[in-house]
């Protein structure tokens, strides 16, 4: 127990030093800005990362991997969804502002594009990028495979992974990763029987990895839901399939 409070300790204040190594890059949806952050590597000609954050918006965690895949030779961008001056400020509100780009799929679609082409100024090869996502984000990863979006690859960690079965499936070219915890309440039986339904009838190249005794936020130091073992295997699990499809 104290070890694990001790880890958690050390990557949050871990997020904190890389997130000073993060510059802010102000970019438009219309008459809305939005403020996302790049990695320190910017302007080299690397492989690209765009990174959905969870439903509070940008947060430690988004950080955080940012950072490490800066390590890995990434560049790394994190989208502002909300825009300024729309940042939750609660739970209440973070689940309406999340719910909005849920089902208004192609607002949520258009801001993830606009974080693409972002990332794409900032030196990331255009077709070497992909999107992970968490929570909130896993779902905005999986909407930019069903948008096909372009980018080689999707990781949603700990998404909703449902969607509104009266949209139709269609061909899915990008390659996705589903990262999903076992005992996530918020992923019904008919949600993943649907995304696989989904999947194959797009004919996508897909994987979903379980989490044994895992609840929604199992990768978030931060939340009581934190599994450490888990944690760890995600994400070696995201960086292999990263490795496999932008090296």
């Amino acid at each position: 127990m104290i070890r694990t409070i001790l880890l958690a300790a050390c990557i949050m204040s871990t997020g904190t030093f890389f997130s000073q190594k993060l510059k802010t890059v102000s970019y438009q949806d219309g008459s809305q800005k939005l403020n996302g952050l790049v990695t320190s590597n910017a302007g080299k000609k690397l492989p690209g990362v765009l990174i959905l954050p969870a439903w509070k918006g940008i947060d430690d965690e988004a950080k955080t991997a940012a950072a490490e895949l800066e390590k890995q030779g990434y560049i790394a961008f994190i989208a502002d969804i909300y825009g300024e001056g729309n940042i939750p400020k609660d739970n209440a509100s973070a689940g309406k502002s999340a719910g909005y780009y849920k089902q208004n799929y192609e607002a949520y679609q258009k801001r993830i594009s606009l974080a693409l082409e972002e990332l794409k100024k900032n030196g990331a090869v255009a077709d070497k990028i992909a999107v992970i996502g968490y929570c909130f984000g896993g779902t905005g990863a999986l909407e930019s495979a069903r948008g096909s979006l372009p980018v080689v690859g999707v990781v949603s960690i700990h998404g909703s992974i449902g969607k509104d079965q009266t949209r139709k499936n269609g061909p899915i070219s990008t390659k996705i990763l589903v990262e999903n915890p076992a005992d996530d309440q918020g992923v019904t039986p008919e949600d993943y029987n649907n995304l696989i339904k989904e999947m194959n009838e797009g004919n996508a190249d897909w994987q979903i990895i379980t989490y044994a005794h895992s609840k929604h936020t199992f990768t978030d130091p931060k939340s009581p839901d934190y599994n450490e073992v888990m944690a760890k295997r995600a994400w070696n699990h995201t960086l292999m399939f990263l490795k496999e499809i932008l090296k």
